[in-house]
């Protein structure tokens, strides 16, 4: 009697989760219209889709194409990328306030880029995308090395305690360089803030696929994660080969984050409240909450770059310094709530 409650109960939940990712899909569609629909020149729906099918060359059609659409499309892709990376980062840590920075990624990209300029007087989007994954590939490496000589080895204490270090030190690093350098801190300013704006379709499709790789791999690892949560002595208990997950995990974080960063610059708080927030609805299986992740991160950024680009019309913000001031109240509100219970 007990199975077959278990097992309704397991079916009414997969339901249940089905159901809302189909509602939040439908939702994501109405956002990404109304990213491309609105901003200084509001454009009617029944416009947007016939710019979309069989574009005449209109100003309304041509800004639809070449600056909006791909636009939406960035902010979809980033709100997802660094949403799962905050997932899989809060699931191998074991830290529900983990996110892509705790592995100096973020800061490690921006050096880089802030060094491509400095010293090579790089000057395009596409340059600042192979250098700011490259170095959020060293920052990763780093990281993890200097976790691995602390005592017990690469646990996700002496990963905080490495990342946070590193974090520290890039940061300064990136700081001294713009404050030595105006033209350096002129040129990338902007970039810096974390913007969606601005971005061509074929920026986007070059970086598209270390983001489909490091998502796909970080939803194969969805089970094994699951498993890591529970603790490296549960998991190694089961069977599960820890490093070698661990491995893969920061590999996945560093293709999505990195590639995030690379095409829109460092837009923080996603990666920290999305998957706290889809946590409480699909709880701990990662078989769920990377996927939902990867949802609602897209819808999240989405809306930001929305109000970016409406709140002093004609003017927009940098969509990285709309995202705290969503992010924290909801952040807020969130750990108060669970203050309560």
């Amino acid at each position: 009697m007990e199975r077959v409650e278990n097992r309704v109960f397991i079916q009414s939940r997969t339901t249940l989760l089905t159901t809302g990712y189909v509602v939040g899909v439908c939702l994501l569609l109405t956002c990404l219209l109304a990213s491309v629909a609105l901003g200084v020149a509001d454009i009617a729906p029944l416009d947007v889709y016939r710019a979309l099918v069989s574009p005449d060359g209109s100003t309304e059609h041509l800004i639809i194409r070449t600056v909006r659409l791909p636009r939406s499309i960035t902010a979809l892709l980033v709100g997802s990328a660094v949403a799962v990376a905050g997932a899989i980062m809060q699931g191998l840590t074991r830290n529900p306030l983990a996110d892509p920075g705790i592995l100096g990624i973020n800061s490690g990209a921006a050096l880089a880029v802030v060094i491509s300029v400095f010293l090579f007087d790089a000057a395009s989007l596409d340059v600042y995308a192979g250098f700011a994954l490259v170095g959020a590939a060293i920052a990763a490496v780093t990281v993890y090395g200097l976790g691995s000589l602390g005592r017990g080895g690469l646990t996700p204490l002496n990963l905080t305690i490495a990342g946070a270090a590193l974090t520290a030190l890039v940061s300064s690093l990136t700081t001294g360089i713009l404050i030595l350098s105006q033209r350096t801190l002129e040129e990338i300013r902007f970039w810096l803030a974390g913007s969606v704006a601005g971005r061509d379709i074929e920026l986007v499709i070059q970086v598209i696929p270390y983001l489909l790789g490091g998502l796909i791999l970080g939803l194969a690892l969805g089970k094994q994660l699951t498993t890591l949560s529970l603790g490296d002595s549960v998991a190694k208990g089961l069977g599960q080969k820890t490093v070698w997950i661990k491995v893969l995990a920061a590999i996945s974080v560093v293709l999505l984050a990195g590639g995030s960063v690379a095409i829109a610059g460092p837009i923080g708080f996603i990666g920290l409240i999305d998957p706290l927030f889809v946590r409480i609805w699909t709880g701990a299986a990662y078989r769920w909450n990377l996927p939902y992740s990867a949802l609602c991160g897209a819808i999240l950024l989405l809306l930001a770059d929305i109000v970016a680009r409406l709140v002093i019309q004609p003017q927009e913000l940098p969509v990285g310094l709309v995202m705290p001031l969503l992010g924290a109240p909801l952040f807020i509100y969130l750990i108060r709530s669970r203050v309560r219970r």
